[in-house]
């Protein structure tokens, strides 16, 4: 069994997409295996109006069929956009969203922001996960017209500790941190913070190149089988788990990366 945790549809307006429609996305996890994906819109981003995006995926799920049931739709929320309460409620009682994707660079906010921080507050008393991504395409890579990333500081992209101020502000709420591709170091007050957050990371990024070694420090229940499709590959998210030697990760270790710890944060 496997389940995706970091998966999208919809367009990216400076390349193209592959595979970023529902049912496409259903094709390739029947190629490969995968039983349930986690799934938001990618249009959500660059909509004004988030909650477009979010209704897109609402109405685009309900034309699936049967195979609606093996998609999990998070929505994406702008929470310094007037009515974002509402489109969260909405999301939750009416689309059936089980989680939040938020994308303050896109957004243009601050990690700190107190509307961000009253969000997560939010979502954590409906028991939702929110998810934070720390970078969605290579800036290397970048188009001229994407975001500056370059103007956020210390670095271009996010590292785990330009993310964690919003743990440290609402550290009961439940995180998905999506995409790691940069530096996970935190000083040693903020790792011990970090190690008793409920945090799930997926294996998209380049930084779990060397997920044996996080298993070690992190915890094997910190951990879950990710894509980031269709940005990324269907496969190396998947082929970190499988190349993990038997002294890093025993077969037990890998049914949690493949599933069983996606299962439980989820509660499916």
């Amino acid at each position: 069994m496997l389940i995706d945790i970091n998966a999208y549809v919809g367009h990216w307006p400076f390349m193209q997409m592959k595979y970023n429609n529902c049912t496409s996305l259903v094709e390739r996890m029947n190629k490969f295996g995968v039983d349930t994906s986690v799934i938001s819109n990618l249009n959500g981003i660059f909509y004004k109006n988030t909650q477009s995006g979010n209704r897109e995926l609402y109405n685009e799920l309900n034309a699936l069929g049967q195979n609606k049931k093996r998609l999990i739709p998070f929505a994406v929320i702008n929470p310094i956009y007037a009515g974002w309460q509402y489109d969260l409620d909405e999301c939750v009682k009416k689309f059936g969203m089980k989680g939040v994707r938020v994308y303050p660079q896109y957004h243009d906010y601050e990690i700190d922001d107190p509307s961000l921080i009253e969000l997560v507050k939010k979502a954590r008393d409906m028991d939702l996960p929110v998810a934070f991504t720390y970078k969605m395409v290579d800036s290397r890579q970048r188009s001229w017209m994407d975001i500056d990333y370059v103007a956020y500081t210390p670095k271009p992209e996010w590292a785990l500790k330009n993310i964690f101020p919003i743990i440290k502000a609402v550290p009961d709420a439940k995180y998905m941190i999506l995409n790691v591709t940069n530096s996970m170091q935190l000083d040693e007050a903020d790792a011990a913070l970090f190690r008793r957050a409920n945090v799930l990371m997926d294996t998209s990024g380049r930084t779990l190149n060397d997920l044996g070694s996080l298993l070690k420090t992190q915890g094997r229940e910190r951990f879950a089988f990710g894509t980031h499709s269709p940005v990324l590959d269907y496969l190396t998210g998947m082929l970190r788990i499988e190349a993990l030697r038997q002294s890093e990760a025993d077969t037990a270790t890998k049914e949690l990366l493949r599933y069983g710890n996606a299962k439980k944060f989820l509660g499916l």
